[in-house]
């Protein structure tokens, strides 16, 4: 399977998508440590821009310290991915929010494109003195009116398994919200002598997640 190309490696793990359960940190897929948090980031219009937009360009990513290569894959695998459809109380499809047309690639604040369901990069963690490998899949995308981000699932070579999700939601009051959940292992007997590390590792950048978000806004207008 190493042999494989980055896009055609299957994630490691085996329950895809299921961050998004409401009872995560009660019923985390056997063997997984469940993780999930929801800080406020800042409030107003300006500030849910600009959040969302840099959530979905890896954005919180890239301004915590890690490298983001994306891997091309070819045209006829990304073309056929299933994008999921909102739909509003009525149940009436909700058209996507933000702003792409099937054959347009729309771009975030630091100039990178918006993810899409199917995409692959290349993470590179600092890890101390070193930068770790951590190649990543986007299993899903969320992308209704007040509430959008993604999730990414771990490939081969992460020094980890399991699956990650970053999103942001705007409430009536104008508020904005981050939450972050997760559900993770080492990937093999060699990282799990590294554990504590690891444990330390997530805590240190999940921080900076949070505050990726929570600084200025370089929009006109009022910033949270």
């Amino acid at each position: 399977m190493s042999r494989l190309p980055l896009w055609e490696r299957p994630v490691t793990y085996a329950a895809v998508g299921a961050t998004q359960a409401g009872d995560l940190l009660d019923n985390a897929p056997a063997g997984y440590r469940p993780y999930r948090e929801r800080v406020r980031v800042g409030h107003g219009e300006d500030r849910w821009r600009h959040a969302w937009t840099t959530v979905l360009s890896w954005g919180i990513q890239t301004r915590s310290g890690f490298r983001v290569d994306l891997v091309d894959a070819p045209a006829a695998v990304t073309d056929q991915t299933y994008v999921p459809v909102s739909f509003d109380p009525a149940g009436a499809p909700i058209a996507s929010q933000v702003g792409a047309a099937a054959d347009e690639v729309v771009f975030g604040p630091d100039g990178m494109p918006f993810v899409a369901p199917g995409s692959t990069a290349l993470l590179s963690i600092p890890f101390g003195p070193i930068r770790v490998p951590a190649p990543a899949r986007v299993v899903y995308v969320v992308d209704e009116p007040q509430r959008r981000g993604f999730a990414y699932g771990t490939l081969p070579g992460h020094p980890e398994e399991g699956e990650e999700s970053f999103i942001v939601e705007q409430t009536e009051d104008g508020s904005v919200w981050l939450e972050i959940s997760a559900f993770s292992r080492p990937a093999n007997g060699l990282w799990w002598l590294f554990y504590p590390v690891l444990r330390a590792s997530q805590a240190y950048y999940t921080r900076r997640y949070f505050e990726s978000l929570s600084g200025p806004v370089q929009s006109p207008g009022q910033a949270g």
